[in-house]
């Protein structure tokens, strides 16, 4: 009886060898395409994150203070802000909400009392924060984070004077 022995080819090397090339650089593929989206997504998340938080912000403190006629906005120290009256246990204050230095701020104050913006309690980063009185007791708000993306809200307030 005769033993045969193989002959070995150098395809019996290099297809098994291509074969898992081919793999890892469809593996490779896969892993920078499911970064890049991730990345996209990440940022978009926080884009809608800054805006709609902003904005809810901003409409929660005037429904929190929606007394009448204590929303107004008004320039101090050549800022558009929007301006808070409120009274509590007797003492009154005022909150002042603005973009200030790319951050929205809060300054809240007693009234009498003198203070700069710059003291102000920094909210979150942004790039701008406009505003406008469109009709008595109906504010418009626009947004701006620092991608350049613009959002805005449209507020009404309930117990006009």
């Amino acid at each position: 009886m005769r033993f045969r022995s193989q002959n070995r080819h150098v395809i019996d090397f290099i297809f098994p060898l291509a074969v898992f090339f081919v793999f890892a650089a469809s593996s490779f593929a896969v892993l920078v395409l499911s970064a890049n989206i991730y990345n996209t997504q990440t940022k978009e998340s926080n884009s809608n994150y800054v805006a709609r938080t902003s904005l809810a912000y901003v409409n929660e403190k005037i429904h929190q203070n929606d007394e009448g006629g204590g929303i107004s906005i008004q320039s101090v120290d050549g800022r558009d802000c929007l301006v808070l009256a409120g009274n509590s246990d007797g003492i009154a204050y005022t909150t002042y909400i603005y973009e200030y230095d790319g951050s929205l701020k809060e300054l809240f104050i007693r009234d009498g009392v003198s203070a700069s913006l710059k003291s102000g309690k920094d909210i979150m980063e942004l790039e701008s924060f406009q505003m406008e009185e469109i009709e008595e007791g109906l504010f418009r708000f626009v947004f701006t984070d620092k991608d350049g993306r613009k959002s805005s809200s449209l507020v009404a307030e309930r117990s006009t004077p």
